[in-house]
C-alpha cells in the first residue's frame, strides 16, 4: 500500500470521521467502530477526555483569577487617583479658608478675585465639594460641634448648623476635614418629621 493510500485510509485506529454535508458545514461523527456493542474504544479515549475536562477546568479557574485580578487592579486604581486628588488638594485648603475669609470680608476684588475663582475651581474639578451650611441637619460624622446654642423650643426637637466657624470639605466618599460649627435645636419643620408608625 503506498503512502497515498495509508493517508487517505487512515493508519488504522478509531479517528473521528469528518462528514461534509451539501450546505458546507462539518460534522464529526463517532469514532469508527461499535460502541453499543460492548465492545471497549481506545483506551487513550478516556485519557484524553479526563486530560480536557482537567484543562477546561484549569483554563476556568485562571479565566476567574484574571477577571478577579483585573477588578483588584482598576479598585486600586480608582483608589491611587483619589488618594492623589486628596493629597493635592488638602494643601489648598487653608487657601481657600482665607480666600472664603476674603471674600466675606470684601477684600477680594479686582485680579484677586480672578485668581480666587480659578483656584476654586481648579479645587471643585478634583472633586471637592464643601459642606457645612447654615440650617443643615447637623451629623457628628461631618460636623465638629464646638457650640450648643440653647433655645425656648419644647417638644421634639432637632439640631442643626445655626453657624459655620470652618467650611468642611470631602472628596468623593472621604471626608478631608469635617465643618467647625455651633449648633442649636429647633422644633422639626414638616419635611423633617419621623413617619407616623
Amino acid at each position: 500500500m503506498s503512502d497515498d493510500d495509508r493517508n487517505r485510509l487512515g493508519d488504522g485506529e478509531s479517528e473521528p470521521v469528518v462528514v461534509r454535508d451539501p450546505a458546507g458545514s462539518v460534522d464529526e461523527a463517532e469514532p469508527a467502530g461499535p460502541t453499543d456493542d460492548g465492545i471497549e474504544l481506545d483506551p487513550r479515549v478516556g485519557e484524553l477526555t479526563a486530560e480536557v475536562a482537567e484543562r477546561t477546568a484549569d483554563l476556568q479557574r485562571v479565566s476567574a483569577e484574571y477577571a478577579n485580578y483585573r477588578r483588584r487592579v482598576d479598585r486600586d486604581r480608582d483608589s491611587v487617583l483619589v488618594g492623589a486628588r486628596v493629597s493635592f488638594v488638602s494643601e489648598l485648603l487653608t487657601v481657600l479658608d482665607d480666600i472664603e475669609r476674603a471674600e466675606s470680608h470684601g477684600d477680594l476684588t479686582g485680579p484677586f478675585k480672578s485668581v480666587a475663582d480659578k483656584i476654586v475651581a481648579v479645587a471643585q474639578k478634583q472633586g471637592l465639594e464643601p459642606f457645612g451650611f447654615d440650617g443643615e441637619s447637623f451629623d457628628p460624622s461631618l460636623h465638629e460641634a464646638v457650640q450648643h446654642e440653647s433655645t425656648d423650643a419644647t417638644g421634639p426637637t432637632v439640631t442643626v448648623v445655626s453657624t459655620v466657624l470652618r467650611r468642611g470639605y470631602r472628596i468623593a466618599d472621604r471626608v478631608l476635614r469635617p465643618a467647625m460649627v455651633t449648633v442649636t435645636d429647633r422644633a422639626p419643620q414638616p419635611s423633617e418629621a419621623a413617619p407616623e408608625q
